[in-house]
């Protein structure tokens, strides 16, 4: 039976071999480690999160960024309802504090939010983060941004992992994203190129500051990226 971390490999970034056998040879250690993956919206961030954490098996939890949305009752009293998705529209500081505590509480689990699709909503207690867990990967769009509640977040990181994707194929996904979660072609157009293509370039504007950067431009996505 092959290796499950090779099958995660498959067309993607040779980098990515060490770097999940360099993971799996942590779970051993002492504390947790945890893994941030940026990149910009459409880049194919969470698929790539998701499947690190699938191949280092039971000891490995995947945790999405984006259950600290601000529900949109709170976005449409900020009046930034027609900005979700950007940095202000998170809950940074409540991310950087489950993160920490994530590192400091080891022998009970720990419940995380996570984000709902298909209401487009944050959801409480969605993830379990188990004693076992030892290698948590997370990720985000805004790991790498230079403010004081995304620096909060990055001092959490064992490692941020960056990834890329061709502009021509992020907005393929982007739109095809989308146009699944109920928006018409037209208004995924006008969505990416209001908030998503300009949230794009501030995250790429710190892609060096990033420990690893990796080129999914050629990966066959099954999830939103």
């Amino acid at each position: 039976m092959p290796d499950p971390r090779e099958i995660v490999l498959r067309d993607v970034d040779p980098q990515l071999t060490s770097l999940v056998r360099g993971l799996g040879d942590r779970q051993d250690q002492p504390g947790r480690t945890i893994i941030g993956i940026s990149g910009s919206p459409g880049s194919g961030k969470s698929t790539l999160a998701a499947a690190v954490a699938a191949a280092l098996g039971e000891a490995a939890v995947y945790l999405p960024m984006d259950g600290y949305h601000l529900a949109d009752v709170e976005l449409r009293r900020q009046g930034l309802l027609g900005r979700k998705g950007a940095p202000e529209t998170f809950d940074a500081y409540g991310y950087a504090r489950l993160l920490r505590d994530i590192r400091a509480e080891t022998e009970h689990t720990i419940y995380a939010p996570n984000f709902e699709r298909t209401i487009e909503q944050p959801l409480a207690g969605a993830i379990a983060i188990l004693p076992e867990h030892r290698i948590v990967v997370t990720e985000g769009n805004y790991l790498l941004v230079d403010a004081a509640e995304w620096g909060a977040v990055r001092r959490q990181l064992d490692e941020v992992w960056h990834v890329l994707a061709d502009q021509a194929v992020r907005a393929e996904r982007l739109v095809a994203r989308h146009i699944l979660f109920g928006k018409t072609p037209e208004a995924a157009a006008s969505w990416i190129a209001r908030v998503d293509d300009p949230n794009a370039v501030l995250i790429e504007s710190r892609r060096e500051w990033a420990d690893r950067i990796l080129d999914l431009s050629q990966w066959t996505l099954n999830r939103e990226g």
